[in-house]
């Protein structure tokens, strides 16, 4: 088992910067690829970012590519979300998961067996 806790959310407004931590316990940290995913009210979860096991490759959604960095601190047992130049659009509650890395498809959330409780951010305009 992994267990996930986020912290750092909060209201930003936009065009401001936050930055979302994740920190895991439980199983080897460095064996999970980490992502981010969010959910607004009434939509569908959908993926934001994910880094794999040793933070060398990284993936975004195109909603927030160049606008939100992902890193991991295997060291820390934590990942990382920071997030700048936030719209309105990015309100939702952020949720971090961690998956085996022996599972494809890094950017499905079906693909990650363990969920954080999430995280609101709210976005003034």
């Amino acid at each position: 088992q992994v267990q996930l806790v986020e912290s750092g959310g909060g209201l930003v407004q936009a065009g401001g910067s936050l930055r979302l931590s994740c920190a895991a316990s439980g199983r080897t940290f460095g064996n999970y690829d980490m992502g981010w995913f969010r959910q607004a009210p009434g939509e569908e979860r959908e993926f934001v970012a994910a880094i794999t096991t040793s933070g060398g490759t990284t993936y975004y959604a195109d909603s927030v590519k160049g606008r939100f960095t992902i890193s991991r601190d295997n060291a820390k047992n934590t990942v990382y979300l920071q997030m700048n130049s936030r719209k309105p659009e990015d309100t939702a509650v952020y949720y971090c998961a961690a998956k085996s890395m022996a599972v494809r498809a890094i950017t499905v959330a079906m693909s990650y067996a363990y969920w954080g409780q999430g995280t609101q951010v709210t976005v003034s305009s």
